[in-house]
């Protein structure tokens, strides 16, 4: 079980490895959270977008970890560009989880989702969540704060009028997508890079050059990807449902070779996940 943690720039440590829990549905969430929690995973990553939150509060008191042991990010709905329509949720998200307090409160994109690719970046809207989020820090709601799917420009928005810095960035990375230049950018202003789908939401598992090599480590591919993320410094978010692939991902005691770590920083978009470069994830899915 990989412990690694990071610290954020407000000086809060987070596990390296968490439990994503995108398309798990609210009915199976507490059994799933439960079987990561005992498997030893103590980050576990929800979003108001997910629908499941209060299954995953379930799952976190039936687990019998102590809160302390769990680092909780959930995230404000990407259509939610507003303070006063932020603060109800953050109220409705604690109250969903079960809990007093988040560890990280993320936006979840910079555009609501039937927008996003669009020229609209919603800036004013995303300063006004940013504040609402930002007063909850103060209000004790939340320990620390960030974005996902923000790019440079999302960022600045952001960065420019803030009184709290961004903590993290959630992006899109794995084997085949390594958005560098973005990663760079944000380690240089300590804003910590969380990668998820680090597996590709299963896409990089057909690939027979991955499976090539993660047989040479003993490893299956996906924990092949999430530990290739992780010795890039990112936060790495797998997501299982099936009990033995949850315990799998977390079984992470082999390092990659520096050779090996260029070779998959070098390998080609994986194709069945590149036909919409839009966002993949969230095609057809809104």
């Amino acid at each position: 079980m990989d412990t690694a943690t990071l610290k954020l720039n407000n000086g809060i440590v987070i596990p390296t490895l968490g439990f994503g829990t995108w398309l798990i549905p609210n009915d199976q969430a507490a059994d799933t959270v439960c079987c990561a929690l005992k498997s030893g995973y103590h980050h576990i990553d929800t979003a108001q977008g997910y629908g499941n939150e209060e299954g995953v509060g379930r799952g976190l008191r039936q687990s019998g970890v102590a809160r302390e042991d769990v680092f909780v990010t959930t995230k404000v709905a990407a259509g939610l560009k507003g303070y006063d329509s932020t603060a109800a949720s953050i109220d409705e998200s604690l109250a969903k989880l079960g809990l007093d307090s988040l560890d990280l409160l993320l936006i979840h994109s910079p555009q609501p989702w039937d927008a996003y690719g669009s020229d609209d970046r919603y800036l004013a809207g995303n300063r006004e969540t940013w504040r609402a989020m930002e007063d909850a820090v103060g209000a004790g709601k939340v320990r620390s704060i960030g974005v996902s799917n923000f790019q440079v420009g999302d960022l600045q928005n952001i960065l420019g009028v803030c009184h709290i810095k961004p903590a993290a960035n959630q992006i899109r990375a794995h084997v085949g997508a390594m958005p560098f230049e973005l990663i760079d950018w944000c380690r240089a202003r300590e804003i910590v890079v969380e990668a998820y789908s680090p597996i590709a939401h299963g896409a990089t598992l057909a690939n027979a050059a991955l499976a090539a090599m993660a047989d040479r480590y003993d490893a299956g591919v996906g924990r092949l990807c999430v530990r290739y993320c992780l010795q890039h410094d990112l936060v790495a978010l797998p997501k299982a449902a099936n009990p033995d692939h949850i315990r799998a991902n977390a079984q992470l005691d082999f390092t990659i070779s520096d050779e090996d770590m260029a070779a998959l920083d070098a390998v080609d978009p994986i194709a069945d996940y590149e036909r919409d470069e839009r966002f993949p994830a969230f095609h057809g899915r809104l």
